[in-house]
C-alpha cells in the first residue's frame, strides 16, 4: 500500500512564493518617485515594442515587473475596472487605492488557488494636485499592498537600488534631477543608463486637462538626462 502524498500548507505558499520571487528577478527593474513636476517613472527597459509603463486613468498609471503576458493581462483587467466605475459613478471615484486594493484581491486569490503564481510586481500611481497628495501603491505577487512614500522599486535588484535611493533621494527635486537619478540607480554597472534603454513617463502635476500622463522620448529625454 502506497502512502499518500502530503504537503503542509506551510510549504506550498512558500515554494509558490519562491517560485514567483525568481520569475521576477530575472527581469529588468523599474523605479517611481516624486518629483516637483508629479511621479515620474524609470523603467530599465530597451524594448521598443514592449511596455512595462502605461496610462489606466485620468491621473493614473500603471507599472509592472515580471512576465509580460501576466501584467498585461491585469493592465487590461485595470482599465476595464476604471472605466467601468468611472462611467457608472464618477471619474473622481476612481483612484490609485481602489484599484490597487482590487489587483491585490485578484493577485492573492492566483496566489492562493491556482497552480502557478502570477510572475508579477505592480504598482500603481496616482497624482495629486500638491505632492502631499501624490499616491504609490506597490502590490505584491501575493497580493500584499505597500503604501509606499517618496520612491519605490520593482523588480529582482531592488534592495540594492533602493539603498541607492534612499542615499540620494531629496524630497522636492526637479524633473530632470529625479529622472538622472533614476537612470543611476537602474544601471548594473555604475554608467548611468542611456535614453535607448529607458521608458520613462511621468504623471504630470501642472496639466489641468483630465489626463495627467505623458511619456518623455526622444528629444525630451535626452535633454533631460544630459542637462
Amino acid at each position: 500500500m502506497t502512502m499518500p502524498f502530503y504537503v503542509s500548507p506551510e510549504q506550498v505558499m512558500k515554494d509558490r512564493a519562491d517560485y514567483a520571487r525568481k520569475g521576477i528577478a530575472r527581469g529588468r527593474s523599474l523605479v517611481a518617485l516624486q518629483c516637483d513636476a508629479g511621479v515620474l517613472i524609470v523603467a530599465d527597459n530597451a524594448q521598443r515594442t514592449l511596455s512595462k509603463v502605461s496610462e489606466i486613468y485620468d491621473r493614473i498609471a500603471f507599472a509592472a515587473v515580471g512576465k509580460y503576458n501576466e501584467f498585461q493581462l491585469l493592465r487590461v483587467a485595470g482599465v476595464r475596472h476604471a472605466d467601468l466605475k468611472g462611467y457608472s459613478y464618477s471619474r473622481e471615484d476612481v483612484s490609485a487605492k481602489e484599484l490597487a486594493n482590487a489587483y491585490a484581491q485578484t493577485l492573492g486569490q492566483i496566489f492562493t488557488h491556482e497552480m502557478k503564481p502570477y510572475e508579477v510586481e505592480l504598482l500603481v500611481a496616482e497624482v495629486g494636485e500638491d505632492p502631499e497628495h501624490d499616491a504609490m501603491y506597490h502590490v505584491l505577487y501575493d497580493g500584499v499592498v505597500l503604501d509606499e512614500r517618496d520612491h519605490a522599486v520593482l523588480g529582482g535588484n531592488a534592495e540594492s537600488i533602493s539603498d541607492a535611493l534612499n542615499n540620494e533621494f531629496q524630497a522636492g527635486m526637479s524633473l530632470t534631477a529625479a529622472l538622472q537619478l533614476g537612470a543611476r540607480v537602474l544601471a548594473p554597472d555604475g554608467d548611468p543608463l542611456g535614453s535607448e534603454q529607458l521608458e520613462v513617463a511621468l504623471l504630470d502635476r501642472s496639466r489641468r486637462r483630465r489626463r495627467a500622463f505623458r511619456r518623455l522620448r526622444n528629444g525630451e529625454l535626452e535633454s533631460l538626462l544630459t542637462s
